[in-house]
Protein backbone atom coordinates (compact mmCIF):
# COMPACT_ATOMS: atom_id res chain seq x y z
CA UNK A 1 0.00 0.00 0.00
CA UNK A 2 2.92 2.36 0.55
CA UNK A 3 3.10 3.08 -3.18
CA UNK A 4 -0.30 4.84 -2.98
CA UNK A 5 1.05 7.33 -0.41
CA UNK A 6 1.78 10.01 -2.99
CA UNK A 7 -0.42 12.75 -1.57
CA UNK A 8 1.08 16.05 -0.52
CA UNK A 9 1.79 16.42 3.19
CA UNK A 10 1.94 19.84 4.84
CA UNK A 11 3.95 19.88 8.09
CA UNK A 12 4.13 22.92 10.35
CA UNK A 13 4.94 23.84 13.94
CA UNK A 14 1.96 24.61 16.17
CA UNK A 15 2.87 27.05 18.90
CA UNK A 16 -0.56 26.46 20.45
CA UNK A 17 -0.04 22.69 20.87
CA UNK A 18 3.76 22.62 21.11
CA UNK A 19 3.97 19.93 18.43
CA UNK A 20 4.44 19.62 14.71
CA UNK A 21 1.18 19.09 12.81
CA UNK A 22 0.92 17.23 9.50
CA UNK A 23 -2.10 17.60 7.23
CA UNK A 24 -2.92 15.77 4.00
CA UNK A 25 -5.19 18.24 2.17
CA UNK A 26 -6.39 15.75 -0.46
CA UNK A 27 -7.52 13.23 2.17
CA UNK A 28 -10.26 14.98 4.11
CA UNK A 29 -9.54 15.10 7.84
CA UNK A 30 -6.27 13.18 7.50
CA UNK A 31 -3.78 14.66 9.95
CA UNK A 32 -1.30 13.70 12.67
CA UNK A 33 1.10 15.32 15.09
CA UNK A 34 4.42 14.62 16.77
CA UNK A 35 7.10 16.09 19.01
CA UNK A 36 9.65 16.10 16.19
CA UNK A 37 9.42 16.58 12.43
CA UNK A 38 10.50 12.98 11.86
CA UNK A 39 7.99 11.57 14.35
CA UNK A 40 5.25 13.64 12.73
CA UNK A 41 6.13 12.30 9.28
CA UNK A 42 6.07 8.72 10.57
CA UNK A 43 2.73 9.30 12.29
CA UNK A 44 1.06 10.86 9.26
CA UNK A 45 2.17 7.97 7.04
CA UNK A 46 0.42 5.57 9.42
CA UNK A 47 -2.72 7.71 9.46
CA UNK A 48 -2.69 7.96 5.65
CA UNK A 49 -2.53 4.16 5.38
CA UNK A 50 -5.41 3.83 7.84
CA UNK A 51 -7.42 6.52 6.02
CA UNK A 52 -7.01 4.71 2.69
CA UNK A 53 -7.76 1.30 4.24
CA UNK A 54 -10.96 2.64 5.81
CA UNK A 55 -12.00 4.30 2.54
CA UNK A 56 -11.54 0.99 0.70
CA UNK A 57 -13.54 -0.92 3.32
CA UNK A 58 -16.41 1.57 3.11
CA UNK A 59 -16.31 1.87 -0.66
CA UNK A 60 -15.36 5.54 -0.60
CA UNK A 61 -13.49 7.13 -3.46
CA UNK A 62 -9.78 7.60 -2.80
CA UNK A 63 -8.62 10.85 -4.39
CA UNK A 64 -5.67 10.61 -6.74
CA UNK A 65 -2.73 12.82 -5.92
CA UNK A 66 -2.72 16.03 -7.93
CA UNK A 67 0.93 16.72 -7.20
CA UNK A 68 2.05 20.03 -5.77
CA UNK A 69 -0.85 22.03 -4.41
CA UNK A 70 -0.84 25.82 -4.44
CA UNK A 71 -1.41 27.89 -1.30
CA UNK A 72 -1.95 31.61 -0.87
Amino acid sequence: MKDILKHEIVIYWSKEYGHFIAEVPELSGCMADGKTYEETLQNVRIVMEEWIETAREKGWEIPESKGKLMYA
